[in-house]
């Protein structure tokens, strides 16, 4: 209720300075990482509330305030296309954001709103510290794969390796928003934006799934490993 309110005074406030809303960015967005077995649900409540519903909250509130030609860039992520070991939330939460975006863009055709879904790569900001804090809080000691928490570890930082500064991406949508009136369904900006998709794409699901799993400790691992 509280992020309710506060979405709608926020809204209401700048469509009262400006008459009206021409463009959203929904780009907030963190990351629960850790074994699936060991995210708590609330955990999962929690990363869906910020990362898919709040971002639909915005939109339904914005749209009324919207004229014609507006336009609504959700950000989702190379995670919501490929998913990796340890970052299964995360995933899941901007996979889901995707496919919302989908459906919006056909649903808001109509009224001249596009919506545009912005395929981030490795993006630098704190988003892998803030992970790497979860990956402390949320793993137990007693967790089946607490030998393999340097690789956790890993995955929570894996978004800051060659990152692309932030700004590249910023002024690459302002440009091609000036650029085009009609922009594309989907936008890949940032490192691994395009590279990854298409290893989803093109390779067999069990060689991914060993490359991925070995990038991340489990392709040789055994429970019986564990050091507890």
């Amino acid at each position: 209720m509280g992020r309710t309110s506060d979405i709608s005074r926020v809204v209401g406030t700048l469509a009262a300075e400006t008459q009206s809303i021409d463009i959203l960015v929904n780009n907030a967005g963190y990351a629960v990482m850790g074994p699936l077995l060991d995210i708590p649900n609330a955990e999962f409540v929690a990363q869906f509330q910020t990362n898919v519903f709040a971002p639909i909250d915005l939109v339904q509130q914005v749209i009324p305030f919207m004229g014609n030609g507006g336009l609504i860039l959700n950000v989702g992520s190379v995670s919501g296309i490929m998913s990796t070991p340890f970052a299964g939330p995360y995933c899941a939460s901007k996979a889901a954001l995707h496919a919302l975006s989908d459906a919006l863009r056909m649903e808001l055709a109509p009224f001249n709103i596009q919506v545009v879904m912005v395929r981030a790569g490795a993006i630098q900001s704190q988003f892998g510290q803030t992970a790497s804090r979860n990956v402390e809080r949320l793993l137990p000691s007693n967790s089946r794969y607490h030998s393999l928490t340097p690789q956790i570890q890993a995955r929570a930082q894996a978004s800051q390796i060659q990152a692309t500064p932030a700004a590249v991406l910023a002024q690459a949508l302002v440009r091609r928003i000036q650029r085009s009136k009609q922009l594309p369904a989907e936008i890949a900006i940032g490192n691994k934006s395009r590279t990854l998709p298409l290893l989803k794409r093109w390779l067999p699901t069990r060689i991914l799934d060993r490359i991925l799993m070995g990038k991340f400790g489990l392709a040789d691992w055994h429970p019986s490993q564990n050091q507890k």
